[in-house]
């Protein structure tokens, strides 16, 4: 496993109506949902980490802060950036931006942990 600062991940989206505030029940906007953002930051955190655990293991979502700056309309187009910032033991901690082409959208600091995918299966009680 070799995690260091730096290391990054991006993805694109297009925003759909399935995307905005309104379809997931948070406000009556036809915009890009605060829960979206945060689905498309973590996507790009997990980019970033790809291919780059040690087998049998995972790293999961712990805590989530997010600013959510701009809307952004259906149609939009959005890319979400995450930078690993530092390696505390297990945790990782990203900064993460989404953007669209008017500018800077939403930023905030994500962190995941590194976990044994069987035991974390396990204490869900999900057989591995």
């Amino acid at each position: 496993m070799d995690l260091q600062p730096g290391l990054a991940g991006t993805i694109e989206h297009v925003v759909g109506e399935r995307d905005t505030s309104a379809a997931a029940g948070t406000s009556d906007v036809h915009m890009l949902a605060t829960p979206n953002i945060i689905l498309l930051a973590e996507q790009a955190t997990w980019a970033a980490l790809c291919g780059r655990l040690d087998e049998g293991t995972s790293a999961v979502e712990h805590r989530v802060e997010i600013s959510h700056l701009a809307p952004t309309p259906v149609g939009a187009k959005v890319k979400a950036e995450a930078v690993l910032e530092a390696v505390e033991g297990r945790r990782l901690i990203f900064r993460v931006s989404v953007s669209d082409e008017r500018g800077l959208v939403a930023a905030g600091r994500f962190t995941r942990v590194i976990v044994s995918t069987s035991r974390f299966l396990e204490r869900a009680g999900i057989a591995d």
